[in-house]
Order: C-alpha cells, then structure tokens, then sequence
C-alpha cells in the first residue's frame, strides 16, 4: 500500500490531502489558514496590494501535514512514497544568494515588497504596459505564447514593480522564485537559486519562457523593462521541467518536521488550477472551470490540433504545462466569488452595529444562501422583458484577465432604479460573471479549439446550485461537477504518484485515481435564447466601459 500527499496553497488558506495511490480514495485531509493573511496584514485594497508573508506558507504546511496525519491510520507515514505541491500564481518573491525569501531575514521580516506579491496584486499595471510595448516593438514577440498581452498579476511586472519602488530591497536580491517553486525547494533542501528546479508551468505561462527563443528574453529585452533587471537572466533558468519530474526527496530537516520519512519523493510543483484540471480528469476537447474567489479555466491540446495557433488574449498555451506531451491552454476571470463577496460586505455594513459576535456571525453567514434563494425565483424572462435597459453588471470589480488582459478596467452595474432590490442586483452580479465565462468560451470556440464537454471545480461548484444553473444556462452547455472539493489537491496527488514512479503517466493516474463527477446541470433552452439577447447587451456596455 502506497500513500501520496496533495498539497493545495489557495489564496486564504492551505490544505493536505492523503491520498491512496491504488484507487485515490482520501485517507485524511486538513486545512489551515494563513494567519498573518486572516488578519489583513501587508495588504492595501485600495491600492490592489496584496502581500503574503513565506512564514504563512511554512506554518500552514507543517500544520496541515501533521494534521492529516494524526487523522489517518496508524503507520500511514511510513507509507508515504510522494508529495507534490500546487498554489496560486503568479505569486513571486525575490531571494537572496541562498535561496532565502527577503522577508525572512529580520531586516526585511515587515516589509511587504520582501514578500511573496500575490496572484491578484495590481500593483504593477504600469509595468505591464511597458513589457506589452516593448514586445510589440521587438524583433520577436516575448508576448506570443502568452496570449499577447502580459498581465500585471504576472512574474516580470510585480519583481520591476517592488525593485523600482523599495530602494532597500535591492541590495540582497538576487533573483525571484514562484511560490510553486518555492515549496519544493524548501522541504527538498535545492533553494538556492542555481540548484532551484523550476516549473514548466509557471515559467511558460507567466515569465515569457519558451523554448522558441532559448528560454527567458534576452539581457536586453529585461533590462528594457527596468535597469534594475540586470544580471537577474544569468541568475535564473534555462530549462523548465513539467510535473512528473522529481526534484528529489525529503530532507532529513523536513522530514523530522513534517513526521515522514527521507524515502519521499518530491515532484515540481504547478499553478493550482493546472493541478485540479487534472485532478478533475482533463483531456482533449475539456473545458475545466476552477471557480472560487476568480476563476481559471484550462484546457489540453494535442501538438496536432495546434499546429501553429496562436490564440490572442488568453494567459497562455504552454507544452506540457498541463499533461507532459500536450499544450496546455489557460484563461480566466479576475473575480468571480470574490465579486460576490464584495456584494456581501456591503450588504453587511450595518451589522457592525450588532454587539453580540456570534449573532453578527451567522446573520453574516445567511446573506449569500438568503440572496441566492430569492434570486433563483425571478424569472429570466422578468430580467431582459420591455424596452428599458434592464439590471445588468459586468464582472470586472478586480480588472479583467481574459479575454484580453486589461486591469485597468472598472466593474459597472446599470439599469438601476428604485425598484432593485438586493436579490436582483446579486442576479445581475452572477449573470455577469457567466457573461464573462462565455466570452472565454467564444474565444476558444473562435480559434479553433473545440469544447466537448465543461467540468466545474472547486467550493462554488459544489455548494452554489443558482450560480452552476446560470453558468450553464448562459453558455447553453451541461457542466458536469467534480466529486472531489479538492480537485487541486488530488492533481496534486495524481502527479506526486506519477513522480514516485507508481504510474508512469499522468494519464494512467488519472485512470486509477479519478474520483468522477457529483451531478450535472443541464442548461434550459429558453433561458440560454434569452441569455443570448442578453449577453449582446453585456458586450455593449462593456465595450462603453472600457473606452470612458
């Protein structure tokens, strides 16, 4: 009997799935948040900053390790043969000559540009524009593979970004690494930055790498962004490898602390949602949706059916950064429950009234099933009926990321009157965010790129039925829902087998260790014919939006 270990860093929070490699059944998990994160240290909304602090990471993993662990039968440890991380990106930190965080070393420990600069940090929206400039002038277009246009929530924007604005940093910084990086550096002892084992999937689909042109853009190209890029190529990479790659096992140190053995095997990380497509059993023609506070949308690709497509303002198509052997394809929305719980707040502001703690608490926690309930019951044909512009958002309240990256770009909610009610608002906010899922649908549809099927990931899929039936409904596609509420981690499993060598493809893992499907929303068909009529006016309004 062989064991395998998942693990999934999230934006709030961590969790450990122990997995049986025969069959993939769950022996145990556990999930743990990050504290300094819980408390809103090192983040300012109103300025897009959002920071975490490496010590969240390290506390969350051995906490949930040895969490899961004292959950599962005896001996379990012994028997663990493979561990493979996912987690958020692009979530870069700058190190030091060792391999060290910045933020870990006491002169840097408060400073929040020492720290790792999280997926949906904005901060860097200047220099993205000047990266897109200077590819659209170069000889090639380090843009190509990436959809054409970079994005400020990627790699080469947030390190030009924090060098340029914190002089003290830029002494002790020697290179960056991804979080996914980062975490099997750690427990594998490999953290300095020319013994660091780096992931096909985060350096094709965010750092500009491919094969094409030798890997990462010239000297030149990065120290046209800033001057403060020099010397950092020499310090990085060349080759990238994908998830079935062991970086090696379990150091003594790690494996003292997380209470496993030195047998264990690591494997390259990957971007979460790269982790739960395979986790949800992704293949050919598969349109998986990882919804949660945004969403990513991914999908595999044979090199046959690719050729030489280049698909424009997607987050990427990179070989092998999905399924070794196949291009994957990434997209996604900048916010989708996080817009929902936007609503929620403030909806919630006078609850702050309320004394007792507890009762705030579960009033708090009523709000969305409450909302989500009442709007269930208005009818679409209620929504698009008469001649006045009906109530109608767009899902843009964090920038947008596909199709065609634009953070500047401002969330609006039209046709209000004083007839809106609170239920009708959030209608508009969900049919807002299926809108822009079918903008990404389309997009694939109008490249060439076939979808047979959709397969719905993560808490919302799960626990919000209105949201799932208007996804389905909109795209006027059945979406089938994973069983598994931890897709990420169990890809993350599924990999760590194959790294252990117990399967030798990801493929064959998938086979032996997928956990199939909950249930199935089927799309209505009039409620799509109406969505349609609708969705010509999201576009209009959307089109006016960006261009004020």
């Amino acid at each position: 009997m062989k064991y395998v270990i998942g693990l999934d860093y999230g934006t709030d929070s961590a969790r450990a799935v122990i997995v049986d490699a025969e069959n993939g059944k769950e022996i145990a998990s556990s999930v743990k948040y990050y504290k300094r994160w819980k408390e809103g240290k090192y983040c300012v909304p109103a300025k897009n900053q959002y920071r975490q602090h490496p010590l969240d990471y390290v506390e969350s993993l051995e906490e949930s390790v040895k969490e899961a662990l004292s959950k599962s039968p005896a001996r379990t440890a012994e028997k663990v043969v493979g561990i493979s991380f996912d987690t958020t990106g692009s979530t870069p930190v700058l190190i030091d000559k060792n391999g060290l965080p910045l933020s870990l070393r006491p002169e840097y420990a408060e400073n929040p540009n020492a720290m790792f600069v999280l997926w949906k940090d904005h901060t860097a929206i200047a220099e993205a524009a000047k990266i897109n400039e200077l590819a659209k002038k170069s000889n090639i277009d380090y843009t190509a593979y990436e959809g054409g246009i970079y994005s400020s929530e990627w790699v080469w924007a947030k390190i030009s970004h924090v060098l340029s604005a914190d002089e003290s940093i830029r002494k002790e910084a020697v290179s960056w690494v991804e979080h996914c990086d980062w975490m099997t550096a750690l427990i594998t002892g490999k953290t300095k930055p020319e013994e660091l084992v780096r992931s096909r999937c985060a350096a094709g689909h965010k750092a500009l790498w491919h094969e094409k042109w030798g890997g990462l853009p010239p000297e030149e190209f990065l120290t046209a962004i800033s001057p403060l890029l020099k010397g950092f190529r020499s310090r990085l990479f060349e080759k990238t490898y994908t998830s079935d790659t062991q970086v090696g096992n379990l150091s003594a140190e790690w494996a003292q602390r997380l209470g496993l053995t030195t047998n264990v095997v690591v494997g390259v990380g990957a971007f979460d949602c790269h982790f739960g497509a395979v986790g949800a059993e992704i293949k050919p023609k598969t349109f998986v949706r990882v919804i949660g506070t945004s969403t990513c949308d991914i999908m595999v690709a044979t090199p046959e059916e690719m050729q030489d497509k280049l698909i424009p303002g997607i987050c990427g198509q990179v070989d092998g950064s999905v399924i070794p052997g196949m291009i994957g394809l990434e997209a996604g929305q900048s916010g989708f429950g996080d817009i929902y719980a936007w609503f929620k707040r403030v909806l919630e502001f006078p609850l702050q009234f309320v004394a007792d703690e507890k009762l705030r608490q579960e009033m708090a926690d009523k709000i969305i099933p409450a909302l989500s309930e009442e709007a269930a019951k208005i009818p679409v044909e209620n929504v698009v009926a008469g001649n006045a512009l009906p109530l109608l958002a767009t899902d843009w309240m964090n920038g947008r990321r596909t199709p065609d990256a634009n953070q500047l770009v401002k969330g609006t909610i039209t046709g209000l009157n004083l007839a809106s009610s609170a239920p009708l608002i959030f209608r508009a906010l969900v049919e807002a965010t299926a809108f822009g899922s079918k903008a990404i649908v389309d997009r694939f549809l109008e490249n060439g790129i076939e979808i047979e099927s959709v397969i719905g990931i993560g808490g919302i899929s799960l626990k919000s039925p209105f949201v799932m039936q208007t996804l389905a409904d909109v795209l006027g596609m059945p979406i089938k829902v994973a069983r598994t509420e931890q897709a990420c981690a169990f890809g993350a499993a599924m990999f760590a087998a194959v790294a252990a060598g117990v399967y030798a493809t990801v493929e064959d893992a998938q086979k032996a260790m997928g956990q199939g499907f909950a249930f199935e929303y089927v799309p209505n068909k009039e409620n799509h014919q109406l969505y349609l009529e609708l969705y010509k006016k999201y576009q209009a309004i959307g089109k006016f939006t960006e261009n004020c």
